[in-house]
């Protein structure tokens, strides 16, 4: 029994170094800073709505919200390129294809957004 216990805890072990590291990971630190800064932002502009401040300052801190998400969802997306589609790419067959389709289709998202 206890050989039970011991082989799931293994195989994950075993399969955690071969399971994919996102690309984004060596920067994770730095993006979870520029998240929580953009949450107090978020958290100003709702200050700000709440004490019914002009218009035109609200709008002015919408857009910089807006454009610091946008930085962010940019670095992943060339995280992503560099890491996650290049070893696609490298490995070949259908996962390069899918890896690729998934990159443009993100790209598509931004570029609407």
């Amino acid at each position: 029994m206890a050989t039970t216990s011991e082989t799931p805890s293994t195989a994950s072990a075993s399969t955690a170094p071969s399971s994919p590291v996102h690309g984004y990971i060596s920067d994770k630190d730095r993006y979870l800073a520029r998240l929580k800064r953009i949450e107090g932002q978020a958290r100003g502009i709702h200050r700000m709505i709440d004490e019914d401040t002009y218009c035109i300052d609200i709008l002015t801190q919408i857009s910089a919200l807006t454009s610091a998400l946008e930085n962010v969802a940019l670095g992943l997306l060339d995280d992503h390129l560099k890491h996650c589609v290049v070893d696609a790419a490298k490995a070949g067959g259908p996962d390069a294809e899918q890896k690729i389709k998934e990159a443009s289709d993100a790209i598509a998202r931004l570029v609407k957004s």
